[in-house]
Parts: structure tokens; C-alpha cells; sequence
């Protein structure tokens, strides 16, 4: 059966009815690491791309998860909402925006989505080398330009879905939802119910 983005309709209605739980925003993101194995890590929701499917997500460009993708730019969330007992796994390639991009669409959106942030979250881009052995001296206090672009640390990350599998536990209900290129080239998706 051929549908459009159901999957979408689904993340948005749970997203809705959970958010007055902070949580809600929060999924895990899996990549492969340089040795090969899983690499796995929590992050935050910033919203869908415009109007498509593809998800955004900010990152350090110090942080692990950088390298792994620029190497193996294929990844999986999986997203859980503890009220309605709903389950996301969403496998898609990533799209890695950095400063280096030549592409100025893509560096258009990196900058949107920096503006869009809050003055404190901007300031951990300042902060020392993630991952590496904290300084014994006192903490140091950055200043901002809230009008000034985004850091070269600053990166932003657009997974765009290829597959997600749903499951809702309270109904026992669970789907599978594939994309595909249509002759002239356009995304659609089928879907399928399977068992749980």
C-alpha cells in the first residue's frame, strides 16, 4: 500500500500528547563507530527540516559521533515515549553540516538552526574539548554575540529516514514503514503491519 509520511503523523501525535514531559524530546542515536561496533548516545530533538521528513539533531564537531558519521554517514534512532508506550526506530542516512560545507542552502540551515538556539546552550560550543580530562582551574565564562553566526565547533546533523519501525506497546500494534523512489525519482513510502 503506498502512503505518505504516515510514520511522521505518528512522531508528531505522540510528541503532542507527551509534551509536558521534557524527556519526550530526548532519543537515542546509534552510529558506527571507527573500531566498527555500535556507537550509542542520547540526544535532543530539534525539530523536522522544514516541511520533509529529516531530523534534526545539533552536535560539537569535537564530539566522536562526528568522525563516526563523516566515515559511516548511515545511523538509527530509536525513540521512546514512556506515556503512550510507543516506540521509534528510525534507520536513514545523515547528512554532517559543518562550517566546511560548501553547500550555502545547507549552510542557510546550519545557521537557522544555531540562531534558533538558546544563549546557553550557543555557549557550550565555547567550552573545552569534550571528552577530554576536565582542567583542575575554576570553570571559565564565556560572552557571546547573540547576532554572531555559528561556532566552527557548532554542527548540525539531518538524518533523513529510510525505514522506521513502529511499535505501540498498548496496543500491541506494530508497522514497518519503508521509502522508496518512484520512476521520476520522488520518495514515497508502503508500509506494512507485522507482528510484534
Amino acid at each position: 500500500m503506498e502512503v505518505t509520511r504516515p510514520w511522521k503523523q505518528l512522531i508528531l501525535r505522540a510528541l503532542e500528547s507527551s509534551s509536558h514531559l521534557q524527556r519526550s524530546s530526548y532519543f537515542q542515536l546509534a552510529t558506527v563507530g571507527s573500531n566498527g561496533r555500535p556507537s550509542n548516545r542520547t540526544v535532543c530533538f530539534k525539530g523536522f527540516l522544514e516541511d520533509s521528513d529529516n531530523i534534526q539533531i545539533h552536535t560539537d564537531k569535537r564530539r566522536r559521533k562526528f568522525e563516526e558519521l563523516k566515515c559511516h554517514p548511515f545511523a538509527e534512532i530509536c525513540w521512546y515515549f514512556t506515556d503512550s508506550w510507543e516506540q521509534f526506530r528510525i534507520n536513514g542516512r545523515v547528512d554532517v553540516i559543518d562550517g566546511s560545507n560548501s553547500d550555502p542552502v545547507k549552510l542557510q540551515i546550519r545557521e537557522k538552526s544555531w540562531l534558533a538556539c538558546s544563549m546557553e546552550l550557543r555557549l557550550q560550543y565555547l567550552a573545552s574539548n569534550p571528552g577530554l580530562p576536565c582542567p583542575s582551574e575554576q570553570p571559565q565564562h564565556f560572552k557571546l554575540d547573540p547576532s554572531t553566526g555559528p561556532l566552527d565547533t557548532f554542527c548540525l546533523l539531518i538524518l533523513d529516514p529510510d525505514q522506521v519501525d513502529y511499535v505501540n506497546l498498548k496496543s500491541n500494534q506494530r508497522l514497518r514503514f519503508i521509502s522508496r523512489l518512484s520512476d521520476n525519482g520522488e520518495k514515497f513510502w508502503t508500509s506494512e503491519k507485522i507482528n510484534p
